[in-house]
């Protein structure tokens, strides 16, 4: 397994592990279980956030990191790993903002949590448009100068405020969005492919995408309406990727997964790392073996056969054209 240049200065294994479950869908003891796993199986990059994870009934947000910061202090590995969060998103009764007032405050608060002097990967989380780039960027520039960030990076923004971003970046020398963190999965290509891919290459952005799974879709798990209650994701999975071009895309993953005798899950995120834009795709577990599909999937070359089979079944080109036709 070959590590990868996630931004100029920081170099990752080719997956990330989403704390978006660490106090949500799994408890301390469980989270401190997973991370263990994963670093003791060579990676290192953990994505989380300071909202997460504001909606389980009885949470505030914080909770993620809260756990991440008590497993680090633990474990004593704070050099061992990359930790990456996120600013800007909005907790229940509050709204999304970049203001410097708000980053000044999140960023120490977040520290605080991951009992930690420093962030490796700070991202603008959601875009906050009543805020100017360059206030946010300014800011971020003196969270670097100061020690307490690393680099930083890009989620949810719109590919015009990105750029917008960036220009200003370069223009006032100052520390650039060096990633972006998108949804990008076998079946939500489009936006990404479309919109941007060719500025992440162009500008040589690190990429960690979420979602890289569809929500658990591309696991398998859900191939007909009556497979609603497997979880609490059930619901939007059948209406959202239950049509003709979802069930090609898991035959697709049957098919290659039975070559490569492992499971659909393995195989999508094989796909992802095997894209040439994609740095680290994050995905998310719940249990030890959800992670053991994940390790496998890092470790797995694809041909190009089975990549371009997966490409057809998922080319949402041609879905495109169908429909305007």
């Amino acid at each position: 397994m070959i590590n990868r240049k996630l931004t100029s200065a920081i170099d990752v294994a080719p997956l990330a592990f989403g704390g978006n479950v660490f106090g949500w869908t799994i408890d301390e003891a469980t989270s401190f279980k997973l991370l263990d796993a994963f670093v003791d199986a060579g990676f290192n990059l953990i994505d989380t956030a300071d909202v997460y994870s504001h909606w389980k009934p009885g949470n505030k947000g914080g909770e993620s990191e809260t756990i991440i910061g008590k497993w680090l202090r633990q474990k004593g590995n704070r050099d061992k790993v990359v930790i990456a969060t996120k600013v800007g998103g909005a907790v229940a009764g509050g709204k999304k903002s970049l203001t410097r007032e708000h980053i000044l405050e999140a960023v120490d608060a977040s520290l605080q949590r991951l009992q930690t002097d420093y962030i490796d990967l700070y991202q603008s989380h959601w875009d906050d448009l009543d805020t100017p780039v360059a206030e946010t960027i300014e800011t971020f520039a003196e969270l670097v100068k100061e020690g307490k960030v690393r680099a930083i990076g890009a989620s949810n923004l719109s590919p015009e405020r990105l750029s917008e971003s960036i220009q200003y970046n370069e223009a006032h020398n100052l520390p650039r969005y060096e990633t972006l963190q998108p949804e990008y999965n076998l079946y939500n290509r489009q936006k990404f492919e479309q919109e941007y891919e060719p500025l992440c290459l162009e500008k040589g952005l690190g990429v960690i995408n979420y979602y890289a799974l569809a929500s658990g879709f591309l696991s398998g798990k859900y191939r007909s309406a009556e497979d609603v209650d497997k979880s609490a994701r059930g619901g939007a999975v059948v209406k959202t990727y239950l049509n003709d071009r979802g069930l090609r895309i898991l035959n697709a993953l049957d098919e290659v997964s039975k070559d490569y005798n492992t499971t659909p899950a393995s195989i999508a995120i094989a796909w992802l790392i095997a894209r040439p834009s994609i740095t680290a795709p994050i995905a998310s577990a719940t249990s030890i073996e959800q992670l053991d599909d994940l390790i496998e999937a890092a470790q797995l070359q694809l041909d190009q056969t089975s990549i371009n089979l997966l490409n057809k079944a998922s080319d949402w080109k041609e879905v495109t054209i169908g429909k305007e036709g």
